[in-house]
């Protein structure tokens, strides 16, 4: 039989599992709730890139509110399906976003988007499949199609997509420049990363008219 101090110094990690349990319930059942619930895109989907939620080099949210699915699916060391509502940006300009489960099985539920943004907000240009390419004239599915198992179509380092010319300094300095954000908080270097990215993208629309 314990002892009455023994239980006592028992009780926290106790209840920290308790609360642990109690969370990966709750979460349960929201995603089951969320799978069969329609996501609704428009322009007021998209906000500040950086007030969503990091991971590594890009960043994460979830239009259904569930953003610890997300987080969870994108920090999975073996790749992970993603829950439906997330959002995936590396950039300010393009974005895909997971819809409800059955609405395009072909791209694992995901749905692109081409984005322009401004001080005023977000506005939606092209979304779809193969209607959006990225600014270098390449179509996003086909880019991420390689990363389809078991990273659920989401591109990184190793994942087997198809490389485009924009390192992480680049992508760094369009994030820290989104309009929607307000005030820029450029890092050193972001200028230039800037300029030689405006160049990549120059030639790459000169190279497409010969």
């Amino acid at each position: 039989m314990k002892t009455l101090n023994q239980f006592s110094s028992s009780r926290p990690a106790l209840s920290a599992s308790l609360a642990l349990l109690t969370l990966l319930v709750g979460h349960a059942a929201y995603a089951a709730n969320a799978a069969t619930t329609a996501v609704q895109v428009d322009d007021n989907s998209f906000r500040c890139i950086r007030q969503m939620a990091q991971v590594r080099h890009f960043y994460v949210d979830n239009l259904l509110g569930n953003t610890l699915g997300t987080l969870m699916a994108a920090n999975a060391p073996q790749g992970a399906v993603y829950p439906p509502g997330s959002v995936v940006q590396l950039v300010p300009t393009e974005a895909m976003v997971k819809r409800e489960s059955g609405f395009s099985p072909a791209t694992g539920d995901w749905e692109f988007f081409e984005l322009e943004v401004n001080d005023k907000g977000s506005k939606i240009l092209k979304r779809g499949f193969a209607e959006v390419n990225n600014r270098f004239g390449k179509n996003c599915f086909a880019c991420h199609a390689p990363a389809r198992t078991p990273w659920d179509f989401v591109c990184e380092t190793g994942h087997g997509c198809e490389p485009i010319p924009i390192d992480h300094k680049m992508t760094g300095a369009l994030q820290r420049s989104d309009p929607r954000c307000g005030v820029a908080a450029p890092e050193s270097g972001d200028t230039w990363a800037l300029v030689k990215l405006r160049t990549l993208v120059f030639l790459g629309w000169l190279k497409s008219l010969f």
